[in-house]
């Protein structure tokens, strides 16, 4: 599984040493658009299609993403259990083997250093996926944290990452790789079998829609891409960029980091605290300082902005109540489902109630906004 250093080491001009996936070849030959991001070369959207049609054809058929700029994390060995649940919030004790579950990482003062999923591949084996820009720090925060850090391994070399979601995505994955996480509920892992290789199979994504992540060594990621492109076009299959994948999780209402989670945000505020156990036993990294946030009350609260005036509120817009600036923009757009512009914005949580109608600042302008439930839309993980 050395071919995606290969990549890499191919990776000059541009701006600065960007890291190549193995299916770099692969978007050029579809028009992939490249731009730098987290330090790789990704495609944005693809020529002749574009953001709305590729997050279309997801929510009504099914979308090919390449995210193998993900990090994957081993941890195993005696002990392996203990070690995840000091490290993330979820509780990993409540996973059998192959199950998955969304969890985040924080420093001592309860921030979040990275969100990540948490797949239990065995009794003592876990898989831990993190984000692409914080692959170095999340290990370098484990390993100084772990109990055991010997047993905590960076293998995101070792692994590509194919997503394939929405509607179809289990009809199409049946005509390439057949297997037993076909059918399952959402957050589950199987082994399935591709070219004589062990690939691992997700029912996980971050889009809303029913759907897989594919787990698979760099040097067969190509073959699988195609092949899935294959079985999948005649059903309406689009290869996706990182235009329509923000513009997905967006109307979810899923946190990304660097937008709603970061080094001075926590989990809490983010509203994922279903996924923060701060009753587990033996407590977690930074679980002692979130206590004391939430006893103090938080300061600000993660809300869904519905546009009221015309406008779309980007990702720094000012947010204000009668005249005061109260809060920020972390992320905006276009809604293509809804068709109308949606934005999730950090506001104090006594404004953070269903209906309260705020003022965005556009160009000078204030705009009016409410405040409304996520996600934005019911897609096949909400119905």
């Amino acid at each position: 599984m050395s071919q995606q250093a290969d990549h890499e080491g191919n990776a000059n001009g541009g701006e600065g040493n960007l890291q190549r996936t193995p299916l770099y070849q692969a978007h050029l030959r579809l028009g992939g658009q490249m731009v730098p991001f987290a330090g790789w070369e990704m495609p944005v959207q693809y020529a002749g299609r574009g953001v709305t049609v590729e997050h279309l054809a997801t929510r009504q058929q099914a979308g090919l993403f390449d995210v193998s700029h993900m990090g994957e994390i081993i941890i195993d060995g005696p002990g392996a259990l203990d070690e995840v649940n000091h490290l993330v919030t979820n509780d990993a004790s409540v996973l059998g083997d192959g199950d998955a579950m969304y969890a985040v990482l924080c420093h001592e003062n309860g921030c979040a250093v990275d969100d990540l999923y948490v797949y239990r591949l065995g009794a003592e084996r876990f898989l831990l996926v993190v984000n692409a820009s914080n692959i170095d720090k999340d290990y370098a925060h484990m390993l100084a944290h772990a109990h055991h850090p010997e047993r905590v391994i960076n293998r995101s070399k070792d692994f590509a990452q194919i997503a394939l979601q929405g509607p179809k995505a289990s009809e199409i994955l049946a005509k390439v790789l057949p297997g037993d996480a076909i059918g399952l509920p959402r957050n589950r892992i199987r082994v399935h079998s591709f070219h004589g290789a062990d690939t691992l199979v997700a029912t996980t994504g971050y889009t809303g829609e029913k759907g897989f992540e594919i787990y698979l060594p760099p040097e067969i990621a190509e073959a699988a891409w195609q092949e899935l492109l294959d079985a999948g076009t005649p059903l309406g299959l689009q290869p996706v960029g990182l235009g329509a994948r923000d513009t997905l999780r967006l109307e979810m209402g899923y946190p990304l980091y660097g937008h709603e989670l970061d080094d001075e945000t926590s989990g809490l505020e983010a509203r994922v605290q279903w996924a923060i156990k701060l009753g587990k036993p033996a407590g977690f990294v930074g679980s002692e300082a979130l206590k004391a946030r939430k006893a103090a009350g938080l300061a600000k609260k993660l809300v869904g902005l519905h546009m009221i005036d015309r406008g779309i509120a980007r990702e720094g817009t000012p947010v204000f109540k009668d005249g005061q600036r109260v809060g920020t923009v972390t992320s905006g757009t276009h809604s293509p489902s809804l068709k109308q512009p949606v934005a999730l914005a950090y506001v104090p949580p006594a404004l953070a109630t269903l209906g309260t109608e705020l003022q965005v600042d556009l160009r000078g302008q204030l705009r009016l906004a409410r405040v409304v439930a996520f996600p934005f839309v019911q897609t096949t993980l909400t119905v």
